[in-house]
């Protein structure tokens, strides 16, 4: 079992942003994504913080990819 990359939030936005997701609302430091498919997440977006191993498996299993997957959009 490979760990999980260190991300920094905008790192993930452009990462899903590969993947056809779109911003779909901003509020505060929460983005709020879209695919055209239905899949929906939010990702945060704190500067110079990545995001913790817990919340981005649950990011992960949102948008449906795995950590293969996130490391080849990366």
């Amino acid at each position: 079992m490979t760990a999980y990359p260190a991300v920094r939030g905008k790192e993930l936005l452009a990462a899903l942003g590969r993947a056809g997701f779109k911003v779909a609302r901003v509020k505060g430091s929460h983005h709020f994504l879209r695919h055209p498919g239905g899949r929906v997440t939010v990702v945060p977006v704190h500067a110079g913080e990545t995001i913790g191993p817990g919340l981005l498996t649950k990011i992960l299993r949102d948008v449906q990819l795995d950590r293969d997957q996130l490391q080849a959009l990366l």
